[in-house]
């Protein structure tokens, strides 16, 4: 299958000098081209394809302003157009929003393909089309040859090298072990086995930290060096938090896939989740999303199987002894007690359980993860699962 793996290198003074004119000129080919095309189809209703614009670059290179086009790889600029086309296909996909102009603030990249750089699996070296030999930091192993290289500079100045491989991944071995998973603000994971996963709070322990570099940052004249300066501090602080939340997520994840065969979780509404002005930033310094991405595709990697349970489902709400299922539940309460039977339950771990029989039920049995809805006589309300329909 088709992996990348991604590298971080340190390049010598003379190779980010060079790195930064490619990005400037990925950059402004991406920006003409795309100013190319929607004036076009403001003034004339006239759609400029790939082909146009690629003819286009070659005009530009040719201008005597436009000479810098020439001073760097050639294969970067065509690759930016690929780019802008596939983002014309996803728009009128409806997979995503129309593409926006490209800012030298934030992350800058640059693609090379096959004929723009040398592979010497050997000896593991990388060296690029007027960029030279880099420097990489190889952190893990591969067999496949590279069949592209991305070079990313990051908003704190950190470099990596993007290569994609095929590359086959082995199953891993069954355990015969099942697991419900419960996420959550105050614990990041519940297991239905009872183990639980403190939240390290990354981003809210270090929030006086951030609030002061801000704060340095905000005194600052826009666009002097020390300015520059205090934004990489900035930066590298926001990079930091990221690393670690990935880092961890991607620990739990492998845990997981190496301990159960089946693993069920609850499809997360994470964007309406985000919308509350009171728990978005702890939602967000979870990585609920992060953590669902990694573990679908390690699950289907390893040969595992992954139960996205209906997030209507009430898991919290629902007696996993007696599958009683309480009207109303605050978030404030952790702990309750079922009426019905007198189960004593934690929240979370009631609901992982609760998720993972229903997740059995999906697989194995084909059964209902979300109790049928009843009407009452002469409306469309719907009655308590806990009471039976009516005639």
């Amino acid at each position: 299958m088709l992996v990348r793996y991604r590298f971080r290198f340190c390049p010598s003074a003379p190779q980010r000098r060079i790195l930064a004119k490619t990005f400037g000129c990925v950059r402004y080919v991406y920006n003409r081209a795309l100013a190319l095309r929607k004036d076009a189809y403001a003034e004339n209703k006239t759609k400029i394809s790939y082909n146009q614009t690629s003819a286009a670059l070659t005009q530009w290179k040719k201008e005597p302003e436009h000479s810098f086009l020439r001073e760097v790889s050639s294969v970067p600029l065509q690759q930016t157009l690929r780019h802008l086309q596939t983002a014309y296909n996803s728009f009128f996909a409806k997979r995503a929003a129309y593409p926006r102009f490209k800012s030298k603030r934030g992350e800058q990249s640059a693609e090379f393909t096959r004929s723009a750089f040398k592979w010497d699996g050997q000896q593991l070296n990388l060296t690029l089309a007027k960029i030279g030999h880099l420097r990489i930091r190889w952190s893990r192993q591969f067999t496949s040859e590279p069949s592209t290289v991305t070079i990313t500079k990051d908003c704190a100045g950190r470099y990596f090298a993007t290569l994609c491989l095929d590359e086959s991944v082995a199953p891993l071995p069954e355990t015969g072990g099942e697991v419900g998973i419960d996420l959550g603000t105050e614990r990041l994971a519940t297991l239905s086995t009872g183990e639980i996963v403190p939240n390290p709070q990354f981003l809210g322990r270090g929030l006086a930290r951030l609030a002061k570099l801000q704060h340095t940052l905000a005194r600052r004249k826009q666009g002097s060096g020390r300015w520059h300066r205090q934004r990489l501090r900035v930066a590298r602080w926001h990079a930091h938090v990221a690393d670690s939340r990935s880092d961890l997520l991607a620990k739990l994840t492998t845990d997981l896939v190496r301990r159960f065969d089946l693993v069920c979780i609850e499809d997360l509404d994470i964007k309406g989740m985000m919308d509350g002005r009171h728990r978005a930033r702890r939602m967000a310094d979870v990585g609920m999303y992060a953590f669902r991405q990694m573990l679908t595709y390690k699950c289907r990697w390893y040969g595992k199987e992954l139960q996205v349970v209906n997030r209507f489902f009430p898991s919290s709400k629902r007696c996993s002894k007696c599958h009683y299922v309480l009207q109303d539940l605050p978030l404030s309460v952790r702990e309750w007690t079922c009426p019905n039977c007198g189960t004593f339950h934690d929240r979370d771990h009631n609901a992982s359980q609760n998720l993972l029989s229903a997740g059995q039920a999906e697989s194995a049995r084909g059964g209902h993860v979300r109790p049928k809805a009843t009407r009452v006589a002469g409306g469309h309300a719907r009655r308590s699962v806990n009471q039976p329909a009516l005639p």
